[in-house]
């Protein structure tokens, strides 16, 4: 494997891990926002879910202006947003500005979502592709495993506060290594035929690519099933089992680690039995997994060794339909990557939003709303697989653009 690869891995993985990591070391910091703010359970999972939306929203447009003026600017201009957000968030003064200023947050971190993903198929598709989506989930591993444990520290020793600093300066840093590290590929011919008026038709061919719309939702709701445990586990770890911002963080970045380091198999497996194979294997142990904990709390199981082995190994099995199907996904669609990337971050995110919401309308004191929520994810996306890949393969009804 080239050195090239390597570091372009490298760079596209932390980019990618700048939003996560806005998200997961904030989310030991929950329960003290409530208590400093006056803030409710509801209002301060408020300020996640307008992360989200905004990740979602800003995505239809980063991606079909990186198609226009190419992938770099916009890449600029998101982190600078998302660096002076990030310093109104650090000065927040009640929950409500809170909630404002998270959602310009996400404005400016959606960009480094879509944008990368987009690279990624301007480079190479099929396994090389498979295989680049997976280190570069190794690299933005680094966001599950570490964050979380790095701001329990920063909330213990200065407070919650001090998570927001942080992110700022990584959003400094972000921007040197995006100007230094990052070739642009999207070369200027390749723009001239991008325009409003293309990418208004790119949605119009990606919105009737119901193969396309089928492998997008298969992976919105999977990654929702993590964004319910993401929302809800700091909660349900810290206020109904006792665990220490610390202790939390630890147990956040098992199941994490199971996640990415699943993910880091795809490529081999994807060579050996097909992508569209390894689809449905995944989704098959996610949702056995997930319905078997939910079955247990039914009857009564209320165990945390048991909530987090469970997860550990759900988890696991997610981590190998995300690459997957986001490569297959894009794979008929290069020549307007930027949009079909975008097309999906949006219905990926705005998904796990409402399943974040409605899952939040029937929290109560124990693991049941968090773990019924997850499993309802996973049966989805169970369903959504074999509706979408039920012949075994892949044909896109629109392999060209406009």
């Amino acid at each position: 494997m080239s050195s090239h690869f390597l570091k372009t891995a490298l760079v596209l993985g932390l980019l990618s891990a700048i939003g996560p990591f806005a998200i997961d070391m904030y989310l030991p910091a929950l329960p003290s926002i409530g208590r400093y703010l006056g803030a409710s359970v509801g209002a301060v999972q408020t300020s996640l879910m307008a992360f989200f939306v905004a990740l979602g929203l800003g995505q239809v447009i980063y991606g079909p202006v990186s198609d226009m003026v190419g992938r770099k600017p916009p890449l600029y201009f998101g982190l600078a947003l998302f660096a002076l957000a990030s310093v109104g968030c650090a000065l927040a003064p009640d929950i409500q500005t809170l909630v404002g200023l998270r959602f310009v947050q996400g404005l400016g971190a959606c960009a480094t979502m879509v944008v990368p993903r987009a690279v990624v198929r301007d480079m190479h598709t099929g396994t090389d592709a498979a295989r680049l989506v997976s280190m570069l989930m190794l690299v933005f591993s680094v966001s599950p495993i570490l964050a979380p444990l790095a701001g329990s520290l920063l909330i213990e020793w200065i407070g919650w506060r001090s998570v927001f600093w942080a992110v700022t300066v990584i959003a400094m840093l972000s921007l040197l290594l995006l100007a230094f590290g990052l070739p642009e590929t999207r070369l200027p011919e390749e723009r001239r035929e991008s325009s409003v008026r293309s990418a208004l038709a790119g949605y119009a061919i990606l919105l009737r690519d119901r193969q396309y719309l089928g492998l997008v939702m298969i992976g919105a709701f999977g990654i929702s099933g993590f964004f319910v445990y993401l929302a809800n586990s700091p909660f349900v770890l810290i206020d109904h089992y006792g665990l220490t911002p610390r202790q939390y963080s630890l147990a956040f970045a098992i199941n994490a680690a199971a996640f990415i380091g699943s993910s880091q198999f795809t490529a081999a497996l994807a060579s050996r039995w097909g992508m569209v194979r390894v689809v449905k294997f995944a989704v098959t142990g996610y949702a056995v997994v997930m319905l078997s904990l939910l079955a247990l709390y039914l009857l009564g199981v209320d165990r945390l060794d048991v909530l987090v082995i469970m997860l550990l190994a759900g988890f696991g099995f997610l981590g190998l339909v995300l690459p997957t199907t986001a490569v297959l996904a894009l794979e008929a669609h290069g020549a307007i990557s930027g949009t079909a990337s975008a097309l999906m971050g949006t219905l990926q995110f705005i998904t796990s939003a409402i399943v974040m919401a409605a899952v939040g309308l029937f929290v109560d004191t124990s693991a049941r709303a968090m773990v019924t929520g997850i499993a309802c994810c996973a049966l989805v996306t169970w369903i959504l697989a074999h509706r979408t890949l039920g012949s075994g393969t892949v044909a896109h009804p629109h392999p060209h653009t406009p």
